[in-house]
């Protein structure tokens, strides 16, 4: 765990200014030895950055820069927590990301790793900037989801949109075991202090909208884009999202499965696994 620590120590002097002056910050891995592309990753609802150390780490070894921003709201981003103000400037955040990474590194491939609810702010993103990055990868991304809050919870939800859009509520994912099968990496998920548990009306309802617009987004998608699926995900309709995938305009897409393996694939015994598909699904898309 402490590589987790170290992430969030490095992080904490990194950041840059969203358009509404809004402090993002990132954790920034830079690439062992020479630099052969770039990597922005954007996160979960309730996760951060501090959760993906060891496949950071990895993907920086392999020669690839990793920018992990966290979420306004969520992460080391402590100011107005679990809020947004409306699903544009979560879009514009992502934008401002890739643009400062494509200034730092210059001219090298960009890739978007998107990770759960980061899957659905990646595809809204490139709905609106299909031309964003040169790849896309959606591991496990929240497009249909299977938790759902309750009807009084939605109730609650709606009412507090139209009045109290600042009202935090639960977000429906309180059990860490819908993460992961390890009681090691629930115990992280369940302690940890970075972890987001609450939302914002204005946020939750965001999301939800979302649901709805992201239905015709794939025709935007023509980036080569990689998806990975874990077989034992209780977060994500698995089969729902690959027929909806597989209808990308994108001529370039490629599917993983782990059958075994839950929603969040850092957390597997094996995440190196995952991270070799992603370095190799990355190198042959540099050789293009």
């Amino acid at each position: 765990m402490g590589e987790v620590d170290q992430l969030a120590a490095a992080a904490a002097e990194l950041s840059i200014e969203a358009a509404d002056g809004y402090e993002l910050h990132y954790t920034h891995l830079p690439a062992a030895n020479r630099r052969r592309s770039a990597i922005v990753a954007i996160h979960g609802a309730q996760s951060h950055a501090g959760w993906y150390g060891r496949s950071c780490e990895r993907l920086a070894q392999a020669g690839h820069d990793v920018y992990f921003f966290d979420r306004r709201g969520s992460g080391l981003n402590q100011v107005d927590r679990g809020h947004c103000p409306g699903g544009n400037q979560l879009i514009d955040d992502v934008v401002r990301a890739v643009k400062h990474v494509r200034r730092e590194v210059g001219d090298v491939p960009v890739f978007l790793l998107s990770i759960s609810w980061g899957g659905k702010l990646a595809l809204m993103t490139l709905k609106k900037n299909p031309d964003l990055v040169d790849g896309v990868m959606f591991l496990c991304p929240g497009w249909f989801a299977k938790v759902w809050p309750s009807m009084r919870e939605k109730l609650a939800i709606g009412w507090s949109y139209l009045f109290w859009p600042h009202r935090r509520l639960p977000i429906p994912l309180g059990d860490p075991a819908l993460f992961t099968g390890s009681d090691q990496w629930q115990r992280f998920i369940r302690e940890d202090p970075l972890s987001l548990r609450l939302a914002s009306a204005k946020f939750l309802m965001t999301s939800w909208f979302w649901d709805g617009e992201i239905r015709d987004a794939g025709s935007a998608i023509t980036i080569p884009a990689l998806l990975m699926l874990g077989g034992e995900d209780r977060i994500i309709k698995n089969e729902r999202t690959r027929t909806f995938f597989e209808a990308f305009a994108s001529r370039d897409k490629q599917v993983i499965h782990y059958p075994e393996a839950h929603h969040t694939l850092e957390f597997e015994p094996d995440p190196d696994r995952f991270v070799d598909d992603l370095l190799g699904w990355i190198s042959e898309h540099l050789r293009r």
